[in-house]
């Protein structure tokens, strides 16, 4: 049995990354593009399609062209640069986002012949502290890019960005205390199946009905999800936040000398983390990969269409919130770098504190009523 759990987790890594991430990263730029062409009211990608024909399928061939042109694009590195640590940045910025994924439960399980397949790589007991462990290391890819490149925009989106990521990462942190009190568990798998049982924690329709104790767990609830949101635009350096490569001012910042392949793996990177930052929101607020209305919560032996169910509701809903990271980057005008520290340290370091010991008042007096 030991060899067939290896087998299955070696399978899951592969179809997780290859047919799972991968594509979503792909085509989240695609729709990126898109969405931004209708705001804009223009076209958008809608060429691209099957080679060989007329057939452009809305440009969903785009990707691949885009990858194309990448692969085969000259790799040129500038004779000022410190070369290794030029080469090393851009794999430290796409590796974590891509090893953070391992926690996070896509689906319940596969029941396979009898043999069940739990859709999740490494079922940690500390899954939300595991992905910002993994997550804040992709900061030193970002700082090396900006201090090996031996220029000056790059070197000030290179501290642009720790100093970003150092502010809202606190917010973050405290962000999810709440919700960890709540549950009283940091495997996330464990959250998922609690949810799925009592309702999502922002949206609770069905279950024996709320306490008292319930309905005034929202309040913190509502404040986390808005600071955990709001703190992940500015940790994957998306607009309004995304001042470390701000065009305008640092020309394109940390990855100004970079071109090819290196290029694209900060652009993966970026893409990389908003799916798993979109992932971890549904995973602890939305439900995960619970149905709604608890559809099959009560089914102890689930079988294999409610698993692939499960799989394609969190996927579902992770688009969802991909498409509101889009939405917001071409609704919001840019923040000025003085708004940006002063809505991380005075206002959201404070009201999620302040958040954390309103969840324990809550919970301790309110225990039972």
């Amino acid at each position: 049995m030991e060899w067939i759990d290896i087998a299955v987790t070696l399978i899951k890594i592969v179809v997780l990354t290859f047919m799972v991430l991968l594509p979503m990263i792909a085509y989240s730029v695609w729709a990126e593009r898109r969405v931004a062409a209708k705001i804009q009211n223009r076209v958008g990608p809608n060429r691209s399609g099957i080679p060989f024909t007329k057939i452009g399928l809305a440009g969903l061939g785009q990707p691949i062209a885009d990858g194309l042109k990448f692969i085969f694009k000259e790799d040129f590195t500038p004779a000022h640069v410190r070369t290794g640590f030029f080469w090393l940045a851009p794999a430290l910025t796409m590796v974590p986002a891509l090893m953070t994924c391992a926690v996070i439960p896509f689906g319940s399980e596969l029941n396979i012949a009898g043999y069940k397949v739990p859709l999740v790589i490494a079922d940690l007991n500390v899954g939300p502290l595991f992905i910002f462990a993994i997550a804040s290391l992709s900061v030193y890819g970002i700082v090396l890019a900006g201090w090996a490149s031996n220029s000056k925009y790059p070197f000030l989106g290179g501290v642009r960005s720790t100093s970003q990521m150092i502010s809202y990462e606190i917010s973050l942190g405290l962000s999810i205390v709440p919700i960890i009190m709540i549950f009283g568990e940091l495997n996330l798998t464990e959250i998922v199946k609690w949810q799925d049982s009592n309702g999502w924690l922002l949206l609770p329709l069905w279950g024996e009905g709320l306490s008292m104790q319930g309905w005034l767990l929202w309040i913190p609830v509502v404040i986390s999800f808005v600071i955990f949101t709001v703190s992940m635009f500015a940790e994957t350096n998306r607009l309004p936040f995304d001042l470390p490569e701000c065009e305008t001012e640092l020309v394109a910042g940390y990855h100004t000398e970079y071109s090819s392949m290196k290029f694209a793996l900060f652009f993966l990177g970026e893409y990389a983390a908003m799916i798993i930052g979109s992932g971890l929101a549904v995973t602890l607020f939305l439900g995960g990969w619970s149905l709604p209305f608890g559809i099959g919560s009560d089914l102890v032996d689930k079988p294999l269409w409610l698993g692939i169910a499960h799989f394609f509701s969190f996927i579902i809903k992770m688009v969802g919130f991909i498409l509101f990271f889009i939405w917001v980057r071409w609704s919001l005008p840019r923040f000025r770098y003085d708004q940006l520290m002063r809505l991380g340290w005075v206002f959201f370091f404070e009201i999620a504190l302040a958040n954390v010991f309103l969840t324990a008042f809550i919970l301790l007096f309110f225990n039972n009523r």
